[in-house]
């Protein structure tokens, strides 16, 4: 439906006197949803557009971060729609595997059970139940902000069409050999019992400790440093660098390892750096990712001494003791046996956390399922080098190059419950099956099936195909894959948006997921500090939403989106927000009680005074604008340029240039309403994507047509008028220096003043009673007296201020300020004069005092120009 067809009513000017958001924004929701506005047809015509909601986590209630990036989604598809495409905003919910297991188990924690005693199948049925009856509360905070998605269409990861999916990518994979099971190192969460990505390893900095301690005895000794001397348990090896001199002569030799009895090899390692520390490491292979590939390349064991719950279980008086308690109990005894050579305590160093339970991680030898991702990592770096796909700013390729041309193999499997579960069954006799979808699983005594579930971004990897129905090649497919554009954080690049790269290449026969992958930054507050609970500037935006509505926070947020740059923001900026909303509420409020029409067509520009002609010219300019900044993903151009049109050419200029028009009445006040009416029209339509409530109301009240979200986009007339345009400069040039003269004077901003004005020769002429409306000048009359003359714009405005102030006092102060302003550049003159302090003096302490000067300078030259205009005694 377009703007052509909707249902249309008598316009009214009938306005609320102020604007509610808390009355509007709900029920106009709601009512775009019942009259499926946001509905996508893949039956359609229409080009399609297609944006995926990066999903949510089923755990999650809406922060800034999904505000912010909801609402330029929200403003592209509401543009896009308007525009005539068919237009999908595709929701849903990630079934986050660690995230809702946590939250679930800790119900149960509360019942004194655990899933242990509930058995695996109750236990998912649990979570299921959880999720029916407090899961998604985002969905419900979505529709708050005002997004504008196919909620016909709402997916989840573990339904049972993206199960399917999940299924049928994960057999192909295995059949092709690109998934296999093999024991390497992976982050291990000892709390959660779980393998982890490294997206949900939090790093920060702790307080430990760094021990050296020595190896061997006399010339066959070596001295190492380490943060966890728990782990020398499991050592198996001490590497140094090939060519430094110092260890040449132990190289192949072999030195006790303190504590255990065992002798351990000194190895040759070009991975060693001979400049830190010592240029000797202890070599771990189970429990550190850099010592498992010095081990795999020396042939060293892999010695593992800790349970999946960070106990020791090396042998010894260590056996049993938390990681923690035996970090202190080896280096007691290390130290009763004289070999710490140093420590260093608090030593601040970086540790991984697991960013659900803060429980720090260990790095753990462990056999897990893995994708080889050669292949597919290539694909997805030359569909962006061939250019089948877009980054936008372009400078965040070298990013996603880096990340993908060296990308490791990705641990896929997880040791939960929750989640897809790995559809691998082992046999007997040692036979392992890979079951797709449509097969039958293997049964009889003996076999089993896996139990570990996937990582949670594997079946995000397929968000943009599996919530189209794949591997079924459904209409909705076919007609809305590719997406147009993911909109997403450049902190996910390479998690999930690698990922889908991947797996769109390779599912979708090479095609890739979308054209344009369009990043943007953080949020953060208005000092530019990441937002945080533990720093006490985290923000709830239903918060700013309930107080000053959702338009003003979609605004904020949108004006401070530039590309790939983090935004920040403070309750004020949201304030000003509602303030503009306000504004464009009361001035089209103003504009519907004083003529402002959409009836009829635009009379002819002959018609038309030059004021009219101006705001046309501008208004168009200003979609050309728009539609440029929107192209290019600069929402924050795109918000910053409607902003300073409306308020500030329509509001500020164009309707009090008009006011004595309209108050005059007749033809040309007819012109002018209709001239109104289309910039109002064109101005709603245009701020509609970002600030939609607000807009749909005014719209349908200025046009009464059925709903701005299925009005047309504005194009660009290419009406442009410069010879108008140059004309209101000068009215602008005119009406600022006068203002900017009373305001020096003193004058209040409605006190009235007498004034001539010799506008003979200029264009100004026909506008000599606007601009004496909007300088408040009254006519000359018996007994004037120019007392000041302004000359601007080939114009000369003489004003009478004879009481109106205080003359001799206003010279006295501006003496004043003057001799102030002269001894502050005689200060700056004498220290910029002297060698010997600019020798002396810092370039930034110079740098201050020139800006000193030429401030004083400007304070100079304004205030004689000031004390020139006053009235002579």
């Amino acid at each position: 439906m377009t703007e052509n067809t909707q249902q249309q009513t008598a316009p009214t000017t009938e306005l609320p006197t102020q604007y509610a958001p808390a009355e509007v924004e709900g029920p106009l929701y709601e009512r775009w949803v019942e009259r499926g506005y946001f509905e996508a047809d893949a039956k359609s015509e229409k080009p399609p557009y297609t944006i995926v909601i990066p999903p949510p986590n089923v755990t999650g209630s809406l922060h800034l971060g999904h505000a912010f990036e909801h609402t330029l989604i929200d403003a592209l598809t509401r543009r896009k729609r308007m525009q005539g495409y068919e237009t999908l905003w595709q929701p849903g919910m990630d079934h986050a595997g660690i995230a809702t297991q946590n939250v679930v188990e800790r119900e149960l924690a509360k019942e004194g059970k655990s899933r242990h005693d509930l058995g695996r199948e109750a236990f998912v049925e649990r979570v299921w139940q959880w999720k029916a009856e407090s899961g998604g509360q985002i969905s419900g905070q979505m529709r708050r902000l005002g997004d504008g998605v196919d909620w016909s269409r709402e997916r989840f990861t573990m339904d049972e069409g993206l199960s399917q999916a999940v299924q049928t990518i994960f057999k192909r994979l295995y059949d092709d050999e690109l998934i296999y099971r093999a024991e390497r190192i992976i982050n291990w969460c000892p709390r959660c019992l779980t393998a982890i990505s490294d997206i949900e390893v939090e790093y920060q900095d702790d307080d430990g400790e760094l021990v050296s301690i020595r190896y061997g005895d006399g010339d066959a000794s070596i001295v190492v440093a380490t943060t966890r001397a728990e782990t020398m348990l499991g050592d198996t090896a001490v590497a140094v660098h090939p060519d430094d001199d110092r260890y040449k002569h132990l190289v192949g030799t072999e030195i006790e390892l303190p504590l255990t009895g065992r002798r351990i090899p000194v190895v040759a390692d070009e991975h060693v750096d001979p400049e830190f520390g010592t240029g000797a490491v202890k070599v771990t292979p189970a429990h550190d990712p850099n010592d498992f590939e010095i081990g795999q390349r020396h042939g060293l064991p892999n010695l593992a001494v800790m349970d999946e719950r960070a106990v020791i279980t090396a042998h010894g008086p260590f056996q049993g003791l938390d990681r923690l308690e035996a970090r202190s109990a080896i280096v007691a005894a290390l130290r009763a046996e004289g070999r710490i050579v140093a420590e260093k305590r608090p030593y601040v160093h970086s540790v991984g956390h697991c960013s659900r339970c803060k429980t720090t991680i260990e790095p753990r030898l462990s056999m897990q399922w893995w994708v080889k991702v050669g292949p597919l990592a290539k694909a997805a770096g030359d569909a962006v080098r061939d250019g089948k796909v877009k980054i936008h700013p372009q400078e965040m390729e070298k990013r996603y190059f880096d990340w993908v041309d060296n990308l490791h193999d990705w641990c896929i499997s997880r040791q939960l419950w929750w989640g897809h579960r790995i559809p691998v069954w082992y046999g007997p006799n040692g036979e392992i099956v890979c079951v797709g979808p449509d097969e039958e699983p293997p049964t009889g005594e003996g076999w089993h099936q896996d139990t570990d579930v996937l990582d949670t971004w594997f079946s995000s990897g397929l968000w943009p195909f599996s919530t189209l129905g794949w591997p079924e090649q459904t209409e909705s497919l076919a007609k809305f894959y590719p997406n147009s554009v993911l909109v997403t954080g450049y902190d996910i690049l390479f998690f999930w948006v690698a990922r889908m790269m991947m797996f769109g290449l390779y599912a979708m026969d090479g095609t890739p997921p979308f054209h344009t992958i369009a990043l943007h930054g953080m949020v953060r507050d208005q000092f530019g500090k990441k937002m945080s609970k533990s720093f006490g500037n985290a923000v709830n935006p239903l918060d700013w939403m309930n107080e000053y509505g959702s338009d003003a926070v979609r605004f904020t947020l949108a004006n401070g989106a530039n590309p790939g740059v983090d935004v920040p923001i403070g309750e004020d900026w949201v304030k000003a927000s509602r303030n503009f909303a306000n504004k464009i509420w009361n001035a089209t409020r103003f504009a519907l009680m004083n003529g402002a029409t959409v009836e009829g067509p635009l009379p002819d520009a002959s018609e038309m005074s030059a004021t009219d002609r101006w705001i046309l010219s501008r208004l168009n300019k200003t979609v050309a604008e728009v539609d440029a900044f929107y192209d290019d993903y600069q929402f924050a151009k795109l918000a910053d340029a409607l902003y300073h049109f409306a308020w500030d050419e329509v509001f500020d200029w164009y309707v009090e240039l008009s006011k004595t028009t309209f108050f005059a009445g007749g033809e040309q006040a007819k012109v002018s309403g209709r001239v109104l009416g289309e910039v109002l029209d064109v101005m709603l339509r245009l701020l509609h994507p970002i600030v939609p409530f607000v807009t749909e109301t005014l719209w349908t009240t200025l046009t009464g047509k059925e709903s701005v979200v299925i009005a047309d986009w504005p194009t660009d007339s290419g009406f442009r008028d410069e010879a108008a345009e140059k004309e209101i400069e000068l009215v602008q040039q005119v009406v600022t220096e006068v203002r900017r003269f009373r305001s020096d004077q003193g004058l209040q901003p409605g006190q009235k003043v007498p004034a001539r004005l010799d506008l003979t020769g200029t264009a100004l002429a026909s506008h000599e009673a606007a601009i004496r409306q909007l300088l408040r000048l009254q006519p000359e009359g018996e007994g004037f007296s120019a007392t000041a003359s302004l000359p601007v714009a080939g114009a000369t405005v003489a004003l009478d201020l004879s009481g109106t102030i205080d003359v001799e006092a206003e010279r006295k102060r501006l003496a004043k300020d003057l001799a102030a302003a002269e001894k502050e550049k005689a200060q700056a003159n004498g220290k910029l004069g002297n060698e010997a302090f600019l020798a002396k003096a810092p370039d930034n302490v110079v740098e201050k005092i020139r800006t000193r000067l030429a401030r004083a300078d400007e304070d100079i030259a304004r205030i004689q120009a000031q004390l020139e205009r006053l009235p002579q005694a």
